[in-house]
Formats: C-alpha cells, structure tokens, sequence
C-alpha cells in the first residue's frame, strides 16, 4: 500500500475529481435543479437579457501550522456567525497536519480534517437567539423559528441549516465549502483538482486544492493553495513558480456536454486564497523597527506580492482588497508576540513578520465588503478572512 501510493505520487496520477467528502452523494451532476425561483433571502436585479442574484460569500484562510484543534475549539467569532449569516462559506487550511516526510509521502490520514468540519458544522449551524421572537427574513427561508421560554420572556431560536458541498484533504491542505441547504437544488457539477508542488516538484506538502461548481448559471473556482516558503533571496520567484504551475496543472472535467470550463481561468468567478508566502524585502532591523511602528504603508510598498504583481510577473489581472491590519506571520503559538521580540529561544531561526496569507480574485461579479485578520492564537499563523456580495446570474 505504502509503495502504491509513493508510486501514485511519483506518476502524478490524480485522486479523481469525485474523491472528496460532502453531505450528499459524489457524483459529476448529483444536484438536480428543482426550482429557478432565487432564495427569499438574495437580492434578486433584472434587465431585458438576464437576471442576477447577489449572495453573500465569506472566505477564509489560516494555516494552523499542524496544531489539532481541541473538542471544545469555539470558531464563531472566526466564522462570523454571531448575528450574521452568509450563503457560502470557503475555508481553507494550510498545516492541518505537520508536513514531516511520513506525512507528505503516506495516506492521508483524515481524522484532523474531520475534526475541523464537525467543528465548523457545530459553529455554522449553532440556534441563534432572536430577542424579538420573530425570524429575520435575511437568513433565509429555510431557517425556522422554535420558541424558547427563557427567563420568563419568549425568545426566537433560529436554526441555521447550513450542509458541506465538498471537502477535500491534500496532505496538509484542506478546503471546506458549505453552502445554505436551500442553494442544494441550484448547484451543479461539483469537482475538485488537486496539485502538488512540493518535494520534488510534484509532492503535496505544497500546492493547490481546487473546486469548481456551477451555481445557477455561473461557474465558480477556488483554490487553496499553499506556495513555496523561505526568506532567502530567489524564494519569491519559487512561490512565483509555484503558482504558474498551479494554473497550467489544474483540470477540471468537462462535464457530459463538453461545456464546462476545465481551467482555472475559464471560470465566471475566481477566488485564490491560502499561505502564499509572500514575505517583504527589507532588511530583518527595518522590518522589525517598522512593524513596532505600524507604518504598514512602507511596509506594504515592500511586499513581495505587490512587487512582483507589479512587474507583471505573477497573478497578472487579479485584483486584492486593502491591506490595513497588521502582518499575519509569525507568531509564537498562543502569544500576541513576533518571533522578531525573543531572540534568545535556542535553535529557532528567526523569522521578520510578512503578510503570508492573503485572498485574491479574478475577473467581474465580486464587490469585496471586508477584509481583515482575525485574532485566534492556534497557531504562528493569524485567520484572514474576506466577505463579498457575488453576483449570479440565473
């Protein structure tokens, strides 16, 4: 088994766009389209050629650097969910296992991603209380009200309703997509494509997780990636690389009528979020003085990302929000404190802060309402998330 499936790794043989996990059967077209009416909780806008819809879509990115969560890990403040609701939710991971070579070459072991999606399904699908004792028309029609005596005053208790379209684990990278159980009928051809671009080139302890599906009739892509790492000069041409080979690799299949877009880029809406790595060119001092400033403008002029967009390099037409919270990386576990503070732990190498983890996307349909870092100390890591109103057409 285990020559197998180093074999597999070295032939590049791919695990099957059907090979993930999600509340209903895997199939290319399992979701049947039953009704085109839009769901009560969308805004719904016409013209004489089509009609769209604009949902809400929240994305996130954190590399939980090979810390398991623990039973009793609270992601509502992470997820948004207290008072607010939204009609998809994209999570992506990075290190959700640590990347050792046993790791990397064997099985997958699924356990930990597991772990994380009952912790998500408890968080997304928690009753929230409605102090009026009347639903909120905005979490959508399939959300009910159950009454609840408590403290001798009647409270509405709404029960969000939210199922997993597709989770999918390459070595230390997981994507989880969870959309309102109301959208099911709508969704059709769900996919994934999985990239290596690690050890050897092809390995997955770096790389890309794509999905693709087709909500009403718009494509969706996104992929979860994690680029090369390093601060050494040369690296960000790696992560560059890393890139360039996640866009010509990934495939998705067709579909039974030949019409389905198969590359990243033949997608209506495009997000790219994950670890990409991306550190800032300056001396570790200058980094380290300007962070205790918070001149996150000079900063953010030095940023590998932005530098090598600018020069046309890599993610050539993609677009990214404002960047106005401080680096995410990196962190001393379950401290508020930068690496760049303790220079006396013994056989750590030291790392400046940089904005790793980002969410990018590519071509029309998005207006990005939020974008920030969140505050967990899981790991070296800090969250970032992004929340969008995306139009659909219908």
């Amino acid at each position: 088994m285990w020559h197998r499936l180093v074999s597999n790794k070295l032939l590049r043989r791919s695990s099957g766009t059907g090979c993930f996990v999600a509340d209903f059967p895997a199939t290319e077209e399992f979701i049947k389209v039953t009704s085109s009416n839009p769901p009560a909780s969308s805004n719904t806008s016409s013209t004489t050629q089509e009609s769209t819809i604009n949902y809400k879509l929240f994305v996130s990115t954190w590399n939980v650097g090979g810390v398991p969560p623990s039973d009793d890990l609270n992601l509502e403040d992470w997820l948004d969910t207290r008072g607010n609701s939204y009609d998809i939710y994209v999570l992506g991971f990075q290190e959700i296992i640590p990347l050792s070579a046993k790791n990397v070459l064997c099985a997958e072991k699924n356990s930990i991603a597991s772990k994380w999606n009952s912790l998500i399904r408890t968080a997304l699908n928690k009753p929230i209380v409605n102090p009026q004792g009347n639903e909120d028309p905005s979490l959508g029609e399939k959300q009910k009200i159950y009454p609840d005596k408590v403290g001798g005053s009647s409270k509405g208790s709404i029960t969000q309703d939210f199922q997993c379209l597709l989770s999918k684990q390459m070595v230390g990278i997981l994507i989880s997509v969870w959309v309102r159980s109301d959208l099911l009928c709508h969704i059709r051809h769900p996919s994934v494509s999985c990239i290596g671009c690690g050890v050897m080139g092809f390995l997955g302890n770096k790389g890309a997780v794509s999905v693709r599906f087709c909500l009403h009739e718009t494509s969706f892509c996104f992929v979860c990636s994690h680029l090369a790492s390093g601060g050494k000069e040369g690296d960000a041409m790696h992560r560059n690389s890393d890139a360039m080979e996640i866009f010509s690799r990934t495939s998705f299949p067709s579909g039974p009528c030949l019409d389905l877009p198969q590359k990243i880029l033949d997608h209506d809406r495009i997000l790219l979020l994950g670890d990409l790595n991306y550190r800032i060119s300056l001396s570790d001092e200058e980094t380290r003085s300007l962070v205790e400033q918070k001149e996150w403008s000079i900063l953010l002029e030095n940023d590998q990302l932005n530098m090598e967009v600018y020069k046309g390099r890599v993610f050539e037409g993609w677009q990214e929000g404002a960047i106005t919270f401080s680096p995410t990386y990196k962190y001393y576990p379950n401290s508020d404190e930068y690496y760049m503070h303790n220079q006396g732990r013994k056989g750590e190498k030291r790392r400046s802060p940089a904005w790793c983890d980002r969410i990018l996307w590519h071509g029309k349909g998005f207006k990005q309402n939020r974008y920030e870092r969140c505050e967990s100390r899981l790991s070296d890591h800090r969250p970032v998330r992004a929340i969008f109103t995306v139009e659909v057409e219908v």
